[in-house]
């Protein structure tokens, strides 16, 4: 598979009742994009240099700048250390745990201007001169400094949300062959779909941080499922924020698209990829009011947000399909999904983290202390994704598992329809 322009890159313990598992071998600001031709033109040059690498040219190496066979990482958007998914996706390369990445620039312009002396800021500097000591990785400022790519360039788009279209369009700009944009992509479908116009238009490929979409659990539960006619799936997501109007509140505000857009979005994913799920096919939706919770929230600027902090509920599809979803802000660290059989027995759960990767976990909270909990549960899930990105924007090997804008799209869509309808009947 060949690219006309440069990329942007944006677990086995089972417990089972009565079955043995099977041996497995808000911001709405529309903004317009466009492309000028002298750009396209570049970024068509520049890939060609890059459209004859084979796989047994990768060179496994995380300092120093892309060998050959590498992808050339621009990080967008790092956030604090301990704090940011971004921080979390640049040390993962730089440990070299993806070996088809090399993460050559982390372009920050908080934490290097107006934040540099306020909380997070001299912490995130000693990093910053940490990593550029011992991998040679260079900080800056704007997307807009970066030099012509040497190797096929991958931008990992890790910022806020409201500022992914412009950053898109930066990153086309500067000579990216694919691009990979974490979730939700865009605060609004609008904006989304003006997103993947402008990257067809130039010719680039643009793939999703949808990491749950390779995870091993969602993998274990599916081909559970397909073994118990009638049987149903419940993906159940949680986050590990106290159960304060302090802690809710700064999470609606911070999180500020809602939760269906932020912490449920890799849920609806799964949906769209792997049950039917589409606007157009969705029947019914049904909120479990008693599990659920939404509230109306002052976040740290003072004003209010509503939104859920915990919501569980049941899609039906036009073809026939049932499957739940449920989330919970304050329910701890671990996701999980569960199989029930047509009684509504439980017969099948699966935990991310297994007891196989909670040995990893407790490394990694020993090694991170006071880093965010999720990064840990989901750390081989992050490294999976990136790495088959990474390779694929090498190789032209297919991201197997890894989710397309089309389909961020429709999860986004499908979010939106979602909102106001549960909304109202927790009202």
């Amino acid at each position: 598979m060949k690219f006309s322009t440069a990329f942007l890159l944006l677990a086995t313990t089972t417990t089972i009742t009565g079955f043995t598992l099977p041996a497995a071998t808000t911001h709405s600001t529309t903004t317009k994009l466009s492309v000028s031709q002298s750009s396209k033109t570049s970024n068509k040059d520049l890939a060609k240099d890059f459209d004859e690498t084979s796989p047994e040219d990768v060179t496994p190496s995380s300092s120093g700048g892309a060998k050959v066979g590498q992808a050339e990482v621009v990080l967008v958007g790092c956030g604090a250390p301990n704090r940011g998914m971004g921080w979390y996706h640049a040390v993962q390369m730089l440990e070299g745990r993806c070996p088809s990445a090399s993460l050559d620039y982390i372009i920050e312009p908080w934490f290097l201007g107006p934040g540099s002396t306020g909380p997070g800021g001299p912490e995130f500097a000693e990093w910053a001169d940490s990593s550029t000591s011992k991998y040679g990785t260079k900080f800056i400022t704007s997307v807009a400094d970066l030099p012509t790519p040497e190797q096929p360039r991958v931008a990992l788009i890790s910022g806020r949300t409201a500022d992914n279209p412009r950053l898109l369009n930066e990153c086309i700009d500067a000579g990216c062959k694919c691009i990979y944009l974490e979730k939700p992509g865009a605060p609004t479908v609008k904006e989304l779909e003006e997103m993947k116009s402008c990257a067809e238009e130039a010719g680039i490929e643009v793939l999703m941080g949808y990491n749950k979409n390779v995870c091993k659990y969602v993998r274990k539960t599916r081909e559970f499922a397909e073994t118990i006619p009638g049987s149903h799936v419940t993906f159940v997501s949680n986050n590990a924020y106290e159960n304060t109007p302090e802690s809710l509140g700064e999470c609606f505000e911070r999180n500020a698209e809602g939760m269906l857009k932020n912490m449920a979005i890799h849920e609806l994913a799964l949906l769209v990829s792997f049950y039917d799920v589409s606007v157009e096919n969705i029947e019914s939706v049904e909120a479990d009011k008693e599990f659920s919770s939404m509230q109306t929230l002052p976040g740290p600027s003072g004003k209010e947000f509503t939104d859920f902090d915990k919501i569980k509920f049941t899609i039906k599809t036009k073809t026939g399909k049932e499957v739940s979803v449920a989330a919970d802000r304050c329910g701890g660290t671990d996701s999980y999904a569960t199989v029930t059989d047509t009684d509504g027995e439980e017969v099948f759960r699966y935990w991310m983290p297994d007891e196989e990767d909670k040995i990893a976990v407790e490394n990694l909270q020993a090694k991170y202390p006071t880093a965010m909990p999720y990064f840990f549960t989901q750390d081989p899930d992050y490294v999976t994704v990136k790495e088959r990105v990474a390779k694929h924007t090498v190789t032209g090997e297919e991201a197997e598992g890894v989710a397309t804008i089309g389909v961020a799209v429709e999860t986004l869509r499908v979010a939106e329809y979602l909102t106001p309808l549960l909304m109202e009947q927790l009202k």
